[in-house]
């Protein structure tokens, strides 16, 4: 793999969620009136110019509903998500569909996010003939470029998807989503669907573009050595709420949560452990009905009381204040 991300020098966020929630309407039926499902509670989030944040945790998470919530491609029920100091759900259509040029992603399966029935050149084009500013002949200079930013061929522009690897696919999305030169980039799950054999080519070519374009990416996956690798911060979900976060390093070197200890732990290292496995039994519980209090303590080794009824505001640690932790124990574990 190629070298880790640098980290981004410290500014005014690109990108902060506010107080984020967001509510779906249950099915209809005899259960419609015991209320919505909240797939994020309160979740505060900030990604700064250049910098790279890595969303962890089970599926059901709501990883990828935060995504989609920081790109407005969801409304938050509560709460607000601010881009470069503006409130996207106060701003006139206009407005948003210009910053929209700033903001892209790139989904998770490269076989469902591309037209099997256009060329893939036209599909890279599509951002720049509605933000521009390339008109006529400059259009196709630019999807040639990108082409070759993500280590394919020019002539490819003009193939149908069907005629390229996964991987490749994967990288035709990563040009698309380059196309507008954003400012940032949500990956959501970008590897996951890919052959491992090829996973790590994608995952390098996200690092280096990000070291040659200075893009913010929040880069959302459960491959833990995927963020690591590529992150400067790490953030933590379980049950629609922020658990952990925290420089990528230390979060990785001395996880502070139940919970962030217990999926490192249950990740397969290379090195021989120094202390034993956490502890994670029983199922995650439903995230249209979670625990009271703390949402992890039903399944939490360390669990008290006390857990069952105080929910866990998320805040810094004691020993480090670029850490934060959402755990009414924490300074009780070793």
């Amino acid at each position: 793999m190629s070298p880790p991300a640098t980290t981004a020098v410290a500014g005014t966020p690109l990108v902060r969620a506010e107080g984020v929630t967001r509510a779906f309407r249950r099915a209809g039926g005899v259960f419609a009136r015991s209320g919505p499902i909240l797939a994020l509670r309160g979740v505060d989030l900030e990604v700064r110019r250049a910098e790279a944040v890595g969303v962890v945790g089970e599926s059901g998470c709501g990883k990828s509903t935060l995504g989609r919530v920081l790109l407005h491609l969801l409304p938050p029920t509560d709460g607000r998500v601010l881009f470069d100091g503006e409130d996207l759900a106060g701003l006139p259509a206009a407005r948003l569909r210009a910053l929209r040029r700033r903001m892209q992603v790139v989904f998770q399966d490269p076989y469902l996010s591309l037209d099997p029935r256009r060329r893939v050149g036209e599909q890279i084009a599509d951002g720049l003939h509605i933000h521009g500013p390339e008109r006529g002949a400059a259009i196709g200079e630019r999807v040639a470029a990108l082409l070759r930013q993500v280590g394919l061929d020019p002539d490819h522009a003009r193939r149908l998807p069907h005629e390229f690897s996964g991987g490749q696919r994967q990288r035709i999305a990563v040009a698309r989503a380059l196309a507008t030169r954003p400012d940032f980039v949500v990956a959501d799950e970008p590897v996951s669907a890919l052959d491992v054999s090829i996973q790590a080519q994608v995952v390098n070519l996200f690092a280096d573009l990000r070291a040659e374009l200075g893009v913010a990416l929040l880069f959302i996956s459960h491959d833990l050595h995927v963020v690591r690798h590529l992150c400067d911060r790490v953030v933590v979900m379980y049950l629609g709420r922020v658990v952990e976060e925290g420089p990528a390093a230390s979060l990785f070197e001395a996880p502070l949560h139940p919970y962030t200890r217990a999926l490192l732990s249950a990740t397969p290292s290379l090195r021989p452990r120094t202390a034993p496995a956490a502890a994670l039994g029983g199922e995650v519980p439903s995230i249209a009905s979670p625990p009271s209090g703390c949402v992890f303590r039903t399944r939490c080794p360390v669990a008290t009381e006390a857990c069952a009824s105080a929910v866990p505001a998320l805040g810094p640690a004691r020993d480090d204040p670029a850490r934060r932790v959402a755990c009414l124990r924490v300074e009780t574990l070793g």
